[in-house]
C-alpha cells in the first residue's frame, strides 16, 4: 500500500493499512535452565488476555518455587497453596496459537525473552510439531530488555529488571513472577517507553534466528515491519503512574 507523502516520519503508514498489534507474553518455569518445563503461560494485548497453567513433567526447582509460589502435589498444581485449573502443555500451546491468530499476526514482546523464554517456547513447540502453525500467526519478536537499555541509557539505572523499570518509570510495584501480572505491567511499561518504529526494528528477531545468524531473515523482518506496523512515535503521551535480566 502507498505511504502518505507528507512531512511526517516515514514509519507512519496510511490509516487504512492494517496495524500490527503487540502481544506481551511471559512464561513461568520449573527453573532457569533451557530444558525446564513451562508452568504458566500468559499473554495480553490491550484488554485481551490469556492465562494458562500446566502441570510440569519435571520437578520444580526449590528456588523457582520460592519465587513463583508454584508447587506440585500428587500431580496437581498449586499456586501459593491453592490449586489451579491446568491444561496439558500441548493444549496450552494450541490455545496460545489460537489467541495470536485472532489478533492478526501480532508482534510478540517480552522481557529477556531472547535469552530465555523464546528458547523454552521453541523447544515446546517443536516437541508437538507446532512451530509452523505458531510462526504463521506472528510477525516476529522484540525483547524489551535491550530495548529499555537503549532508550534509558542516560538515566543512570543500575538494574534493568522489569520490576525495577516499572518502579522507576511508573512509580508502582506489582506482583512480579506471576506471568499474568508481569505481562500486564510490561504493557504499561512499554507505553511509557514510547519506542519508535526505528527503535523496535533494531531489536526484532524470530524463533529461527535464535539458532542461526539470521542476518538476512532479520533484515527481511524489518522491511515487513516498516510497511505494516503502526506504532507510537515520540509525540505519544507516556502512561502515568519481569524481572529476569
Amino acid at each position: 500500500m502507498r505511504r502518505k507523502h507528507n512531512t511526517r516520519e516515514s514509519d507512519e503508514v496510511e490509516m487504512s493499512q492494517p496495524a500490527v498489534c503487540t502481544v506481551f507474553f511471559d512464561l513461568e518455569t520449573t527453573g532457569l535452565g533451557l530444558s525446564c518445563d513451562i508452568v504458566q503461560l500468559a499473554a495480553v494485548c490491550g484488554h485481551h488476555s490469556l492465562n494458562l497453567f500446566i502441570v510440569p513433567r519435571c520437578p520444580i526447582q526449590p528456588g523457582a518455587s520460592r519465587v513463583t509460589g508454584f508447587r506440585v502435589r500428587r500431580r496437581r498444581l498449586f499456586l501459593r497453596g491453592r490449586p489451579v485449573l491446568t491444561n496439558s502443555l500441548r493444549e496450552s500451546l494450541v490455545s496460545f496459537i489460537t489467541f495470536l491468530h485472532t489478533l492478526g499476526r501480532p508482534l510478540l514482546a517480552g522481557h529477556n525473552i531472547r535469552r530465555f523464554d523464546c528458547h523454552v517456547l521453541a523447544r515446546a513447540l517443536d516437541e508437538f510439531s507446532l512451530r509452523s502453525d505458531f510462526q504463521r500467526g506472528v510477525s516476529g519478536f522484540v525483547d524489551t530488555l535491550p530495548l529499555a537499555r537503549q532508550l534509558l541509557k542516560d538515566r543512570g539505572l543500575k538494574s534493568f529488571t522489569q520490576e525495577n523499570l516499572v518502579k522507576n518509570l511508573l512509580g508502582v510495584s506489582y506482583a512480579a513472577h506471576d506471568a499474568l501480572e508481569d505481562v500486564r505491567a510490561l504493557q504499561k511499561l512499554y507505553r511509557a517507553l514510547t519506542p519508535t518504529a526505528n527503535h523496535i526494528q533494531r531489536h526484532l528477531f524470530t524463533l529461527d534466528s535464535l539458532a542461526t545468524a539470521g542476518v538476512s531473515q532479520t533484515s527481511d523482518l524489518s522491511e515487513r515491519f516498516k510497511t505494516a506496523v503502526n506504532v507510537t512515535d515520540e509525540r505519544h503521551t507516556p502512561v502515568s503512574s519481569s524481572s529476569r535480566v
